[in-house]
């Protein structure tokens, strides 16, 4: 079973991944990703926008499909929202798997498709005020097609 959250606080990466793999003997890897707000160009914040209902049945239906397709693997994914920071973490995917092949390859896998099925609105944030919607990027779609 892979876990979907959304929220709006901060998460602890490793206790996530701890309580994950916590007392289990039958796992041999486990794969973690976090990713972060950058300050790019002196951004000052991100904010992702969503409703939740909609974003949450997302996030439950790319976890179902990553479970499909590695069966013995278990997750988490947690996917924050609102006004974020350069550095915060936005959203972590954790993995465990008896196999690491298995464990990475979901781990990619959800990100890839997160990128790209999640529907989240982002909007960036200058210090002198700017502001400008995230757009979709190629790159993003060619990695999920892969799947």
């Amino acid at each position: 079973m892979i876990a979907a959250r959304l929220q709006s606080a901060a998460f602890d990466a490793a206790a996530e991944q701890a309580a994950l793999i916590s007392g289990r003997i039958d796992l041999g890897a486990a794969v973690s990703f976090t990713g972060l707000v950058r300050a790019d160009d002196g951004l000052v914040a991100l904010t992702l926008e969503h409703y939740p209902a909609m974003t949450l049945a997302q996030l439950q239906a790319i976890a179902a499909e990553a479970a499909t397709r590695w069966p013995d693997t278990i997750g988490t994914i947690i996917h924050r929202h609102g006004r974020l920071l350069p550095g915060e973490p936005i959203v972590l995917v954790t993995t465990a798997s008896p196999h690491r092949a298995h464990a990475f390859a979901a781990a990619q896998f959800l990100m890839d498709w997160l990128k790209t099925k999640a529907p989240f609105w982002k909007k960036e944030e200058w210090a002198d005020g700017r502001t400008r919607w995230v757009e979709a990027k190629g790159s993003d779609d060619a990695a999920a097609e892969r799947w």
